[in-house]
This record gives C-alpha cells, sequence and structure tokens, in this order.
C-alpha cells in the first residue's frame, strides 16, 4: 500500500515509528462533523489498512492507537505493513493475567518501543478497595471499579490526541456493538471546549475469524491465554474462558446480562 501523505508521514525506507510524540489540537465540531461526512462516504467499504491511511493522513502521528488485545496486535501489524506511525498507549488496570503483561513486552519489542503505559490513580483505587473490598464489582456491577481502572486513565490518555483509533468490530458484544461505524465522533471523550475526538475503528466490518487469519498470516504474537480458550480478555477475576457455541463476551462480566458487558470505554458506541 502506498503511504499517504500527511502531518505524521514517514520516509519510503524508514521502519514505521510507534509511541510517536507528536501532538496536534482537536478540531473544533463543525469542522469535524464535515470531515466526518466525507470519512463516512469515502470509507464506507474501505479496507482496514485505508482507513489507518485516511487517519495518519489527516491526523498523523498524534492519532492514538488503544493496545490490550488481539484486535490491536492486527491493527499494529497493519499500520506496520503500511509504514504508518501512531502513538500507541494501553492501560495497566492493576489485575491484568500475566499472560497479557507477556503479550505488551512481546508487542513492546517487536513495535512500540515508545509505548505508553497509563495506569489507575492509586488514591482512587485504595479507597475503593478500603471501602468495598477486592471484588465489589460482582455485588454491585463492574461500571465503578472499571471506572477508576480504565475510563479515567483512558481519559488521560487521550487528553492530547485530536483522534483515536480502537479494534471494535460490529460482532463483538450483542447489543453494544453491533452498529459500530468505521468512524465517529467520539462524544463520550470530547472535551467542552467546542473540539472533539475522532475515532476510528478500521475492523468494525472484520469478524474474529478475519482477525486470527490475519495474525497467523502475519506472525504476530498473541496472547497465550487465548489458546486456553479465552477469547474476550480482561481483568484477570472478570475474564474465563468461554465454552463451544458461546458468544465471546459471555467470558466477561459472567454475572451480568449481556447488554451490560461494556466497561465504559466506548460507552458512546452502545446500540
Amino acid at each position: 500500500m502506498r503511504q499517504a501523505a500527511g502531518p505524521g508521514a514517514v520516509g519510503r525506507d524508514r521502519v514505521a515509528c510507534y509511541g510517536a510524540r507528536m501532538t496536534m489540537p482537536r478540531i473544533p465540531r463543525n469542522q469535524a462533523e464535515q470531515l466526518l461526512s466525507n470519512l463516512s462516504r469515502d470509507l464506507d467499504l474501505a479496507s482496514p489498512a485505508d482507513i489507518l491511511t485516511a487517519a495518519h493522513h489527516h491526523f498523523g502521528g498524534a492519532a492514538a492507537i488503544s493496545f490490550s488485545g488481539a484486535e490491536d496486535v492486527a491493527l499494529l501489524g497493519l499500520a506496520q505493513d503500511a509504514g504508518l506511525d501512531f502513538r500507541v498507549f494501553c492501560l495497566d488496570t492493576g489485575r491484568l493475567h500475566s499472560e497479557t503483561y507477556a503479550l505488551l513486552q512481546a508487542c513492546r519489542e517487536r513495535f512500540a518501543n515508545g509505548l505508553q503505559v497509563f495506569f489507575p490513580q492509586a488514591t482512587a483505587v485504595e479507597q475503593l478497595v478500603s471501602a468495598k473490598g477486592f471484588y465489589s464489582f460482582r455485588i454491585d456491577g463492574h461500571s465503578e471499579c472499571c471506572g477508576i481502572r480504565k475510563v479515567e486513565p483512558l481519559r488521560r490518555a487521550l487528553a492530547s490526541a485530536p483522534a483515536w483509533i480502537t479494534g471494535q468490530r460490529r460482532d463483538q458484544s450483542p447489543g453494544t456493538r453491533a452498529q459500530v461505524p468505521v468512524v465517529q465522533i467520539d462524544e463520550a471523550f470530547s472535551g467542552d471546549d467546542g473540539t472533539v475526538l475522532i475515532k476510528f475503528n478500521p475492523l468494525a466490518r472484520w469478524s474474529s475469524s478475519t482477525v486470527w487469519k490475519y495474525i497467523g498470516a502475519a506472525q504476530l504474537p498473541f496472547n497465550a491465554l487465548h489458546e486456553r480458550g479465552y477469547v474476550s480478555i480482561g481483568c484477570e477475576p472478570c475474564t474465563r474462558p468461554i465454552l463451544p457455541g458461546q458468544h465471546e463476551r459471555e467470558g466477561r462480566w459472567w454475572w451480568e446480562e449481556a447488554t451490560r458487558k461494556e466497561c465504559g470505554l466506548h460507552a458512546s458506541d452502545r446500540s
């Protein structure tokens, strides 16, 4: 694929440098809505690589890839194939599996020497655990814990980003992601200053099978838990393997109904 020209473009003979620290201001809502209209039309049937190229063309290395699982590994591989540099970050909730840390390290070595890691605020975690114990999410729902361990760190991670790129798929979660567009305004993480955050979902039309075919063909690293029946992987206490025939999200927060199985990172995508 030809590399798109843009503010974050890299030279043809240069390997993509992940973790770029380029910054760019967010764009005003009226400008964003016009851009969104054009991109939605142009990218309606575009490939993930072309969507990534469009994101890079408009936002360069200031656009951020949020990294955590198999879909995000695929995004990094696709971006590397296209010679596109993006800022890459991940959220460490403090309760991840050891296998997840091994994947993060493997991807850091292969893709992103500048991988940024965001942790929850220690005081907030201390207050929650001191008041409610270690497993309050199994009593009063996971929203409070995820808000502290995921949503607040994500808000900090995105504070300086004009756009971010996720690995969401439409078939990923019943009732919440079926209508995920390839590009949108992220209302949940846009500010109140009249500017907005643009969100790209290059894998929206891909299935899990397509993701894994690409990972295998490209020989990309993956979480070892996938070989033990885990499909959707989050924090250790909230993740378990699934049985044949079960939807992948049935391995997450299994004590709650399917339509509530979102942690808040993609709150604006509920359909």
